[in-house]
């Protein structure tokens, strides 16, 4: 008696539907957790057919059920679907076994319902998110990678089977060489795997094998997946076809290239005109080919930089550079890289050039002690410029103010907006430029 009620306990409290039923079908005992599952109460189902249960599209099921159980057949974790008493459907998880009596002889069966509804659910939306992963990763237009936290590739996207040709797999791993250009492999692969053992961003550009056996090149990049800390679960990587992209930006440098040819050309019959127009004025030829040469040297960073921002210490060296060794080393030159348009390029190094040209010949670059500070720094939105010398002879402001002090004082007051000191102090000119840095950035300023 203590078993039977040991047992009856059990299934009373059990979560899971626990149900017998004779062999026709009918339902012999109902447990709480089969009316809580399904809906119906005890009275409601003791003695009717189990069928009650099944939808109608899977009535065959308790036929080969029944059919099994008298075979003496256990029936083990069946997923299938039922139905509530309202008729909306539930999924289940069915275990049924035989009954028999003292004789042996099976008298009906005994079936366990847990619901999966959650789990099946569960299972669909992740089906539901791979697919939505498979159809954006095979649609999208990159080649597309993941790897494991070591930099071992498990998965590729179609688009890189479709441009590769490789079989499916083949390239797991590390496998992926076989489509590199065996000149950049090496380099390729190193700093991947530097990239890996870092954990920071990898990005590098290389040609790639299509199936065609054309080589293309691709910027590629990757980004580590983390676990919410710092520990890194994938990479996740992707391809980018820039062929095309590097042959217009070659065909745009050959042309900036015989622009900037045309141009100093154009400058050099300017340079003859006034060769022949100003001969008797050695010093009006002197400082007139200095400047040209000043923009030749912007022109030519113009071209370098591919006609964008131009960085000021790039600038300086540039501008810098018509001076002797001699005269460099007096020069301290302090200030980090900061962009500059290439018309603010122009502005600044035309005024520094005229500054060093006339360092040179009246100021401090005139003697060996004399001494040069030109600093420049971002300071509260604005853009910052000074150029002090010191040690050289005494100075005295010139009587009269020639296109030089238009260079450094009036062109970039008017066109930078800026705040111009030229002050001839008597121990060194100081000369101090500045503007907002939006405008010392701006392409059309």
């Amino acid at each position: 008696m203590l078993a039977e009620a040991h047992l009856s306990a059990i299934i009373q409290s059990s979560d899971d539907a626990i149900i017998s039923k004779d062999l026709s079908g009918t339902v012999l005992s109902w447990n709480p957790a089969a009316t809580r599952i399904f809906g119906f109460s005890e009275d409601e189902m003791v003695g009717q057919s189990i069928r009650k249960l099944i939808p109608d599209d899977r009535q065959t099921e308790e036929d080969i059920i029944l059919a099994r159980i008298a075979r003496g057949d256990r029936v083990q974790s069946f997923d299938t679907v039922r139905q509530r008493s309202d008729g909306t459907p539930i999924h289940v998880s069915l275990t049924i076994s035989p009954i028999v009596d003292a004789s042996g002889r099976i008298i009906g069966a005994s079936k366990i319902a847990r619901d999966i509804t959650a789990r099946v659910q569960g299972q669909k939306a992740l089906a539901e998110s791979e697919a939505r992963f498979r159809m954006l990763a095979d649609n999208i237009t990159q080649l597309a990678w993941v790897a494991d936290k070591t930099g071992s590739i498990g998965w590729y996207n179609q688009r890189w089977y479709d441009y590769t040709g490789v079989p499916q797999g083949s390239t797991d791993g590390w496998g992926w060489d076989v489509v590199h250009h065996p000149d950049h492999v090496a380099r390729v692969t190193e700093h991947f795997k530097t990239s890996m053992l870092s954990g920071v961003e990898w990005e590098d550009t290389f040609p790639l094998r299509s199936k065609d056996g054309e080589w293309r090149w691709f910027l590629s990049r990757a980004m580590p997946i983390r676990d919410g800390g710092d520990e890194i679960l994938y990479w996740f990587g992707t391809n980018t076809d820039v062929t095309d992209m590097l042959e217009k930006e070659e065909q745009i440098r050959v042309l900036l290239m015989e622009v900037n040819h045309r141009s100093k050309n154009l400058l050099a019959v300017v340079q003859a005109l006034a060769r022949r127009s100003g001969s008797n004025d050695v010093e009006f030829l002197r400082r007139f080919e200095s400047r040209l040469a000043s923009l030749s040297a912007n022109q030519d960073l113009l071209v370098k930089r591919g006609w964008s921002t131009i960085l000021m210490d790039e600038l300086v060296e540039a501008q810098l550079a018509i001076l002797g060794r001699d005269s460099q080393a007096q020069i301290r030159v302090k200030g980090e890289s900061v962009p500059l348009s290439p018309r603010s390029a122009e502005i600044i190094g035309m005024a520094l050039h005229e500054l060093a040209t006339n360092a040179l010949k009246y100021g401090a670059l005139s003697v060996p002690g004399g001494r040069v500070e030109l600093a420049w720094q971002v300071k509260d939105q604005f853009f910052c410029v000074d150029w002090i010398e010191q040690g050289g002879p005494v100075v005295a402001e010139p009587v009269r103010h020639g296109f030089g002090t238009t260079l450094i004082r009036h062109i970039p007051a008017r066109s930078l907006e800026a705040e111009v000191t030229l002050d001839y102090a008597r121990t060194g000119l100081r000369w101090h430029i500045r503007c907002p840095v939006a405008t010392a950035r701006s392409l059309e300023s």
